[in-house]
């Protein structure tokens, strides 16, 4: 019987609020999310209520240790900031992005046309490869420098391949053999 997930419960374990979503799986799966670090649990169908409390106080400390890790996060210093601090991000990257594409474009024989900087909270940069504009979330300067030149190397590999295919990953791996480790920081 195929049954589509229906939208989250909310359910009460002692002093935490759990969204609770009942679809086709065969665990419990409990998940702590960005950046507030809400508490999310997939259910198979027929799970008791009685069981996903007590499943939810059994991973307690988990879930706590998980909170204090988002809480001191980039992602949840993004989401507090203030005007100023994403204004003062934005001119770290702005003074950071030219150099880097001044240095990799002639590497990777390619052009980047407008480069644009905003605060993004779902991607860490875009391009057009039609254009050659290049967007670059400025949150990036929240993270090590290595994970700004990885943005900036993804970016431009896009100007010489659109989609993220097998092509696209071997010119990464080409350019900078380590870009999943440098993408896994941003993760």
């Amino acid at each position: 019987m195929s049954r589509k997930p229906v939208q989250p419960e909310l359910l009460r374990v002692d002093d935490l609020e759990v969204r609770l979503t009942r679809k086709r799986v065969k665990n419990l799966h409990l998940r702590v999310k960005p950046p507030d670090g809400h508490v999310e649990v997939s259910a198979p169908w027929g799970t008791s209520e009685r069981f996903v409390r007590e499943f939810v106080r059994g991973k307690r400390a988990w879930i706590e240790q998980r909170r204090a890790e988002l809480a001191d996060s980039p992602q949840a210093r993004a989401a507090a900031a203030t005007p100023e601090e994403v204004a003062a991000w934005r001119q770290a990257v702005e003074a950071c992005v030219p150099p880097l594409v001044a240095a990799w474009g002639p590497i990777m024989g390619v052009r980047a046309g407008k480069l644009a900087y905003r605060n993004m909270t779902s991607r860490w940069g875009s391009c057009q490869p039609a254009t050659g504009r290049i967007c670059i979330n400025v949150r990036l300067a929240l993270y090590p420098p290595e994970c700004l030149e990885y943005v900036v190397v993804h970016e431009l590999c896009h100007l010489r391949e659109r989609g993220h295919g097998p092509r696209f990953r071997a010119l990464m791996d080409a350019y900078m053999p380590d870009w999943r480790q440098r993408r896994d920081k941003l993760r």
